[in-house]
């Protein structure tokens, strides 16, 4: 079994939550009960406001409405925590753009946690992830009643030799979006409902984004403390069930179709070279 390399986030203590409304509303509180104390810099990404459905099903209060979520969660936590928290309002936009990539370089994230909701997103964090060469994404997504954490950090071009047979440490995985490429379809026509409408409708269970904010939260743990050995987690409310795949050079060769013989290295460790 192979651990995933956590040299890649204790170099770069820096963690980014990217989308602050159902479940990265919860997330971002929980980093800072994981890390607080510690030497880890949380910052905060989302552009949208504060509005009264919110109140109910996400992590915000009456006093925090009209503010920009990012904002107010990172002032509430860094104040609750005696942490410091940063955030940014800017929405996500082309990381090749001036502004974006003086923003981007200051922030470096060892560790990405994405809990958006549109393919526009994940296209500007893909982007994000392989121009900055930062550490592992984490990426959440869910549905009414299921949902899905997805961890990757590589583009399939660098991922030979990315597990060391020898110490058991895998130092690369396909990014989220190459585990499920349908991630970056374009949106639907009609417009689509966001999770606090979906909430009010009676389409989401109302605890959906709580647990799989514990998942992620785990998973960024394990990760840290270096003892994630998975690449995949799949959690159904309604069937009661979890499931956990393991970072393995076959699942990796089945997703990216690369020999298992070019993704072992046995030799020197990937990614020090």
């Amino acid at each position: 079994m192979y651990r995933l390399d956590n040299s890649l986030v204790s170099g770069r203590r820096i963690i980014a939550v990217v989308g602050c409304g159902g479940t990265g509303g919860f997330v971002a509180e929980g980093l800072c009960r994981l890390f607080r104390g510690g030497d880890a810099r949380i910052v905060l990404v989302d552009g949208d406001r504060v509005e009264e459905r919110n109140l109910l099903r996400q992590n915000f209060y009456p006093e925090e409405l009209g503010q920009f979520k990012s904002q107010a969660l990172a002032e509430r936590l860094a104040t609750k925590f005696q942490m410091p928290v940063g955030y940014s309002v800017d929405p996500l936009m082309n990381p090749l753009e001036e502004r974006w990539r003086h923003q981007m370089l200051a922030i470096s994230p060892g560790l990405l946690v994405g809990c958006v909701d549109n393919a526009y997103a994940r296209g500007a964090m893909s982007q994000w992830s392989e121009r900055w060469h930062m550490g592992w994404w984490v990426d959440v997504g869910n549905g009414e009643s299921f949902g899905q954490v997805l961890i990757g950090n590589r583009p399939k071009r660098l991922l030979q030799g990315a597990f060391d047979e020898a110490q058991g440490v895998c130092y690369g995985l396909p990014r989220p979006t190459e585990q499920r490429p349908e991630l970056l379809l374009p949106p639907q026509p009609a417009p689509v409902q966001d999770c606090a409408e979906a909430v009010e409708a009676g389409e989401q269970s109302p605890i959906i984004n709580q647990a799989m904010a514990a998942l992620t939260l785990e998973v960024v743990r394990r990760i840290v403390e270096g003892t994630c050995t998975w690449m995949q987690l799949s959690l159904d409310l309604q069937e009661g069930t979890l499931r956990a795949t393991h970072a393995t050079p076959q699942l990796v060769s089945q997703i990216t179709g690369l020999p298992v013989n070019k993704l072992i290295s046995r030799t020197t460790p990937a990614g020090r070279r």
